[in-house]
């Protein structure tokens, strides 16, 4: 990505792992984005784990959509294609306007390390109120993907031509 001039521009981030099994001792995949967002310059605003409800999940995202504090939400997990899996359904109808090139291009870059197995993720973002929400898969790995090949770039002022910083609610 090409980077222009623009000062970079911390951001306020919650992070929300979305899992059955995983707690605070076990959230690699939390643990990933909260040490990727702080080496970025970013913030870690609040995060949490809750589990693959859609309610408990809606309900721990519109808390900070609400917030006039939290510019971006980042959820990891519960968006595979397993009849458990709710972390879509329960953000859609949050959204204000969905991104919807954030899945199919988390699934294009996710072809180049899993196949065709990628149809089975179900990636969205969207913004709500001012608030950028992006939802991941829960493995590390996929994480890994989505922030180094997406999300960080998206996240920083300076790239150009575009990005979501400009787009956020001013804390």
């Amino acid at each position: 990505m090409s980077k222009g001039t623009t000062d970079f521009i911390p951001l306020n981030v919650a992070v929300l792992t979305v899992s059955d099994r995983h707690t605070a001792e076990t959230d690699s995949s939390g643990d990933y984005l909260r040490a990727a967002l702080t080496e970025a310059g970013h913030h870690t605003f609040e995060s949490g784990i809750v589990t693959d409800n859609r309610y408990a999940i809606r309900a721990a995202v519109s808390r900070w959509i609400a917030s006039s504090d939290v510019q971006v939400v980042l959820i990891n997990g519960g968006t595979g294609f397993n009849e458990k899996n709710c972390t879509p359904e329960a953000l859609l109808p949050l959204f204000d306007r969905e991104i919807e090139g954030f899945g199919e291009l988390f699934r294009m870059i996710s072809f180049e390390d899993i196949g065709t197995s990628t149809l089975q993720s179900r990636a969205v973002a969207g913004m709500a109120n001012g608030t950028l929400v992006m939802a991941i898969p829960g493995s590390t790995g996929a994480c890994q993907l989505a922030w180094e090949r997406i999300i960080q770039d998206q996240l920083d002022a300076r790239t150009r031509p575009c990005n979501f910083v400009s787009h956020v609610k001013k804390p």
